[in-house]
């Protein structure tokens, strides 16, 4: 079975029941930030899956790191809230949130991902998050489901 990573942003201050249902799926969770209330990721927490979270510009001062480089199953993921102004070397994606939509960019063989919002969706999306998951080896895929 492949390893199944959630990709949230942008609750402020909510988290949903069906949100709860999804992540508990999840073998790892990530906030791409505007979490806004520090003790709603209490519920995610209880679900017992790893959690990282990058800042956003909703979220206190000093809370979390701004900027997350992960690696995983051998390839690079740089998080943070806010879109990215360039693209980097040596990194496969930048995932961010901030934007309130689903967004799928690439330019010279990178990508730049957003899972939409949890709360506040904009530009008449829907509420949502998405799946980033290694369905075998050498290979990547991003799936963004609504709640």
């Amino acid at each position: 079975m492949s390893r199944k990573i959630a990709v949230i942003s942008d609750t402020h201050g909510k988290v949903p029941e069906r949100l709860l249902t999804h992540l508990s799926k999840a073998d790892e969770i990530w906030h791409l930030g505007d979490v806004t209330q520090p003790h709603v990721l209490i519920p995610i927490q209880n679900l017992g899956r790893p959690l990282v979270v990058v800042k956003g510009n909703c979220d206190p001062y000093g809370s979390w790191p701004e900027i997350r480089d992960l690696e995983r199953e051998g390839f690079r993921f740089r998080l943070q809230h806010h879109p990215p102004y360039a693209f980097l070397e040596n990194t496969t994606a930048i995932l961010y949130g901030h934007l309130h939509q689903p967004l799928d960019d690439s330019e010279h063989g990178l990508r730049a991902l957003n899972p939409g919002a949890v709360t506040g969706p904009r530009h008449g999306s829907a509420a949502s998050f998405a799946w980033l998951t290694f369905p075998e080896a050498g290979k990547w895929d991003w799936q963004v489901e609504p709640l």
